[in-house]
């Protein structure tokens, strides 16, 4: 933006905004004439601004960078909007003029005297961008990794519930084994002593006239219990 003594740059001032941070923004003025310019800055909100320098000179055919701090502000405005102005005023001064040549009446509306202005205004750029929103993912791509992904997990469980139940597999039968073969050799030791009983009744048998009520119930066990290990095994 050129105010005719200074080419001024840029034409608004854009701090980058974030809560609780400082932020700068730089400004560059650019004198291509041939006399000594002189310029102070100034701004609407002069607590919230540092501007390094805010007055100066800028000699012919020269450029003059300044640079504008702005405090850290406890929150962030409604709506990003900033009211704040600067200010850039410009007077042409005298030859081989300096920075302490340069006082508020050098600057005071005289007759005669032109001092230029120009006007910028200040604008906030967010820094904490929002999370882009997760596009859905598209038929054949992202779906299949996740369907891969949970039929990884689906697999772990399945082998892991399939080997228990292999194990389970393999010692259950040893189990039943080894308990129908502590029944069968109990049986067996049953069968025997009801042989053995057996054997005394017959004796005894031979030498009564007639069957007795004992004999006959034991006969009767006898064939029940040979019949249910025959079954079993």
């Amino acid at each position: 933006m050129a105010s005719g003594l200074l080419e001024i740059q840029p034409s608004e001032l854009a701090f980058p905004f974030e809560v609780k941070k400082q932020s700068t923004c730089s400004m560059q003025f650019t004198n291509k004439s041939d006399q000594f310019v002189a310029f102070k800055v100034k701004t609407t909100n002069p607590k919230q601004y540092c501007v390094r320098p805010n007055i100066g000179v800028v000699q012919p055919r020269s450029i003059c960078d300044v640079t504008v701090t702005m405090q850290a502000q406890k929150e962030a405005p409604p709506d990003m909007h900033c009211r704040d102005k600067f200010l850039i005023q410009t007077v042409v001064t005298k030859d081989g003029s300096t920075t302490k040549d340069v006082t508020a009446e050098l600057f005071s509306k005289e007759p005669g005297k032109v001092i230029e202005e120009c006007k910028l205004r200040v604008v906030y750029i967010p820094t904490n961008h929002p999370s882009p929103v997760p596009e859905e993912p598209e038929e054949g791509t992202s779906p299949r990794f996740s369907n891969v992904e949970n039929g990884n997990r689906s697999s772990v469980m399945f082998d892991s519930v399939s080997k228990s139940f292999d194990e389970r597999s393999k010692v259950e039968p040893k189990v039943q084994i080894v308990k129908l073969t502590e029944e069968r050799t109990s049986a067996l030791q049953q069968n025997e002593k009801l042989r053995q009983e057996l054997a005394l009744l017959k004796k005894a048998r031979n030498r009564s006239s007639g069957f007795s009520f004992k004999f006959l119930l034991i006969v009767g066990l006898l064939g029940a219990l040979v019949g249910y290990i025959m079954k079993r095994t």
